[in-house]
């Protein structure tokens, strides 16, 4: 997290902000992302919406409305899938709007850029600063990254869509209990694991949907409880179970190497969400938000793992 950002006065007189000032969601979505707690002086970096509707007060629509006004003024760019936004002229607010080669900063803002992840505005963000900032090595195709931003759905949109898929959907599961007991549970994953891999063996230990629902009934009571293994929520549970099994944690040590050491860790994982007010209901929140509550189907998606892992204060050791 950065210390400081700048907020420069004669923004408040350039069209970008003006063109904001009939959304009082985009001009807190505009500033919020000037200072965010994820932002850097790039302006190129992972905001879920879902932080920005917490940290704001605006709530899930406020934020997606604020955010989706700043894109269509041109003030800011946003891949839904990646959660990465750019702010087009953020760097050169909080760093200069042209270095000299000389410049010692040259370097570091090169060294910043080379570290990013991968996300669809690499190669726009080089061409828009290249010059400013005599930057030498480019990173991601253009032509991608000069793509419009991706319509940002509402969350009863979302919803809507998941409810007509489940619609669709043929659930060969079972109405599991508090003791997850139904017909068998487990699943074999059919992707070829990744080739930095750490499992025994060659293969990923069978995924125990039964085990994994059960812990989390157990460990986290008050959220709403599994009462429906549809083949939706069977492949989520079997997903994150070979991430678990395929990926190191942040001091570089494997997650889990067998079937008991998953469900080991994922019990962790149900009791670092447990500690997390904001997931938990202890936290204040906006009125648009207040009805939100955490369940397992978000504990299995990337923004849930992204916000029990990064965000989650305890006093267990790396995740």
């Amino acid at each position: 997290m950065r210390d400081y950002a700048k907020v420069v006065p004669k923004m408040w007189h350039g069209k970008t902000i003006k063109a904001l000032r009939r959304s009082p969601e985009g001009l807190v979505v505009a500033l919020y992302l000037m200072s965010s707690p994820s932002s850097n002086m790039l302006g190129l970096f992972a905001q879920p919406v879902l932080y920005m509707a917490h940290e704001t007060g605006l709530g899930q629509e406020g934020a997606m409305k604020g955010l989706q006004k700043c894109v269509e003024v041109g003030y800011c760019s946003y891949d839904e899938d990646s959660e990465f936004v750019w702010v087009h002229e953020m760097a050169s607010y909080q760093i200069a709007s042209e270095l000299k080669a000389s410049d010692l900063r040259c370097k570091g803002i090169q060294k910043d850029y080379d570290a990013l992840p991968d996300n669809p505005f690499l190669g726009v963000f080089f061409d828009r600063y290249q010059q400013a900032f005599h930057l030498e090595r480019k990173r991601g195709n253009s032509d991608s990254s000069k793509a419009p931003s991706k319509g940002l759905r509402s969350q009863e949109q979302e919803q809507e869509q998941e409810q007509e898929q489940e619609k669709n959907e043929e659930p060969n599961g079972s109405v599991a209990g508090g003791d997850g007991a139904g017909t068998d549970q487990t699943c074999l994953l059919d992707d070829e694991p990744s080739a930095d891999v750490v499992v025994k063996d060659s293969k990923l230990s069978r995924c125990d949907v039964d085990a994994v629902v059960s812990a989390y009934h157990e460990i986290l009571p008050e959220l709403p409880r599994v009462r429906l293994l549809s083949d939706k929520r069977r492949k989520a549970i079997a997903r994150v179970w070979r991430w678990v099994l395929t990926s190191k944690k942040s001091d570089n040590t494997p997650r889990a190497q067998s079937a008991s050491e998953a469900i080991e860790w994922l019990r962790g994982y149900f009791s670092r969400a447990r500690d997390n007010d904001f997931l938990m209901g202890r936290s204040q929140r906006s009125a648009e938000h207040a009805g939100w509550q955490c369940d397992l189907d978000f504990l299995l998606t990337d923004r849930g793992m992204q916000h029990v892992i990064e965000r989650t204060v305890t006093k267990g050791g790396a995740a």
